[in-house]
């Protein structure tokens, strides 16, 4: 099965990105339709539950085995945009309300919606684990 994702990930690469990539990396930009190449490929839902549209849960080597083929062959940027979906959409699979998740998930793993996760404070960038917050007492209620 790993040896089949990672021909997958060769195939999707070869045709869909290798072409292009030197002109994306100059944009700096890579087209919106490559999301949906890579949900067609099977290559967005990896690791995600089979009934939203992913390949099903729990071999965390098949996600390293097409990461490895991307990154391989193309950039960390494009890696990094295609994989947005890795840290916003867990959450929501995992815990949201049954027709929320269903109401998302599933164009996510499709690529015809794109999730991620965008943080950023004074102080602690994107360094999630630095973010401070605080709570001050008005009336009833903390703001």
């Amino acid at each position: 099965m790993h040896e089949q994702a990672r021909l997958s990930a060769r195939k999707f690469i070869s045709t869909h990105v290798l072409p292009h990539i030197d002109d994306w990396e100059e944009a700096g930009e890579f087209p919106r339709e490559l999301y949906q190449k890579a949900g067609d490929a099977g290559l967005l839902g990896i690791g995600f539950p089979e009934e939203l549209g992913g390949t099903g849960e729990g071999d965390i080597f098949l996600r390293v085995a097409v990461s490895e083929e991307l990154m391989r062959s193309t950039s960390g940027g494009l890696v990094a945009g295609l994989g947005s979906l890795d840290i916003g959409l867990p959450p929501v699979a995992q815990w949201a309300k049954p027709e929320l998740r269903e109401q998302i998930v599933p164009p996510v793993l499709r690529g015809e919606k794109i999730a991620a996760l965008a943080i950023t404070e004074p102080g602690g960038g994107s360094d999630v684990a630095n973010l401070k917050t605080r709570a001050v007492k008005d009336g009833d209620h903390y703001v």
